[in-house]
């Protein structure tokens, strides 16, 4: 075998000499399928060495702790990579001889012939050899028209052609052990990074996975013509609305109900002139700007510190807009009022249009309803919201939008 590499090896460096742009189109396109066939017909060959090789347990007579491990100090290979090859050969190796026929043979490729592979393995024990031969044969021929993914779906039915008295009943058995996998593995991890960021990670069953989107897709359209937010903007942040919609509804355990409670620890001065950063019970910082914003419509407990740490005042909870109040926002909003935004009342939050801490009182006249989006846009300082003459509010346009700053009003929400 070796000579016969060496000769490989020759012709190799033949085809590295030729110079490429003399080459016509046909010739370029047939040397590049030609390359593509020989390199998985020799992966194939590399194969069967890899699981030759761990089958004799070579790799640990060296004092290695694995063949993985092996491959990767002698093919300087990434863990990773060398794991999968051991693998690979392995389920190669099991797979019925038309598979490895056909990969010697360059029919299909090394991928392709993983997929056929997994998919013949994972076949009922009731299906019999017959039964895979005919499915092995079938998933070869669709391999030339077929990309690895592809494959893998037409595999999932591949019953349903050969075997179609076998198909529902392995199809719900291979549904379950899918089931089953998912929920097993299912979790979700919130990690503070170092940016003011939490990444959000993890895996979700389909179930969950689908009761997720059904709630967020909602909301995750854009919210009127000024909304530039990117697609995965608009799902976190419908994410985060979601979040507000469960604490509201007062059926969530322990403090579920409850608005979030803010803990702000700032100085005298840095409170009245809305300067001072915010620290939540987890002590993650809060911008000035989170602060002001999350007190319209949650409950805050303000500590007040002076110079010297000396607690002046620890107030009650201020007054929400809750009850008729509340009642009455809505009557007279129908939702959010930013002009465009079609958001419900219950994806609102009330927005103090003078703050509280700025004297601002919770009153139907220092009041509009806004939903996650808009109540930011507010607090970022380029819009501007009163109360007109007529009781409703009105939204003025930052300079650089309208010059005039001509006033504007939500019309989605009014009522015949």
């Amino acid at each position: 075998m070796l000579e016969a590499l060496e000769q490989v090896g020759g012709a190799v460096d033949d085809c590295a000499e030729t110079t490429l742009w003399g080459l016509s189109d046909d010739e370029l396109l047939a040397s590049l399928d030609a390359t593509h066939v020989l390199a998985q017909r020799l992966a194939t060959v590399q194969l069967g060495l890899v699981r030759e090789l761990d089958g004799r347990g070579l790799a640990v007579a060296q004092g290695a702790s694995s063949t993985a491990v092996w491959l990767r100090d002698r093919l300087r290979l990434s863990g990773r990579g060398a794991r999968q090859l051991v693998q690979l050969a392995a389920t190669i190796d099991a797979a019925p001889p038309a598979v490895r026929d056909a990969l010697l043979t360059g029919a299909i490729s090394v991928e392709q012939g993983r997929v056929v592979a997994e998919t013949i393995a994972a076949l009922p024990v009731e299906a019999g050899p017959e039964v895979a031969d005919k499915a092995t044969h079938l998933l070869v021929t669709w391999a030339d028209r077929f990309d690895p993914t592809s494959l893998s779906r037409l595999g999932e039915r591949v019953l349903t052609h050969v075997a179609p008295e076998l198909a529902d009943q392995a199809e719900l058995k291979a549904l379950e052990r899918a089931t089953e996998r998912a929920e097993a593995r299912r979790h979700v991890t919130l990690s503070e990074q170092q940016n003011g960021q939490v990444r959000l990670s993890g895996n979700l069953d389909t179930e969950t996975a689908s009761l997720l989107r059904e709630a967020i897709d909602p909301l995750c359209a854009p919210a009127g013509e000024y909304d530039d937010r990117s697609p995965g903007q608009r799902r976190a942040d419908a994410l985060g609305e979601i979040c507000r919609l469960a604490l509201r509804t007062g059926q969530l355990p322990d403090n579920g109900g409850d608005r979030p409670q803010l803990v702000v620890t700032v100085s005298l001065d840095e409170l009245v002139n809305g300067v001072g950063a915010g620290t939540l019970e987890t002590g993650t910082r809060l911008t000035p700007g989170a602060v002001r914003r999350l007190a319209c419509d949650a409950g805050v407990l303000p500590a007040v510190l002076g110079g010297n740490s000396q607690v002046l005042d620890v107030g009650r909870q201020r007054r929400l807009f809750t009850g008729p109040l509340r009642r009455a926002l809505v009557l007279r909003d129908g939702g959010c009022a930013f002009p465009g935004c079609d958001r419900p009342p219950r994806w609102c939050d009330g927005h103090h249009i003078r703050h509280w801490a700025d004297g601002g009182v919770t009153a139907l006249g220092n009041a509009v309803l806004l939903c996650g989006y808009h109540h930011r846009l507010i607090h970022s300082g380029d819009w501007t919201v009163r109360i007109a003459a007529d009781g409703q509010p009105d939204f003025l346009p930052p300079g650089w939008l309208d010059p005039l700053r001509t006033p504007r009003r939500n019309l989605y929400h009014l009522r015949c």
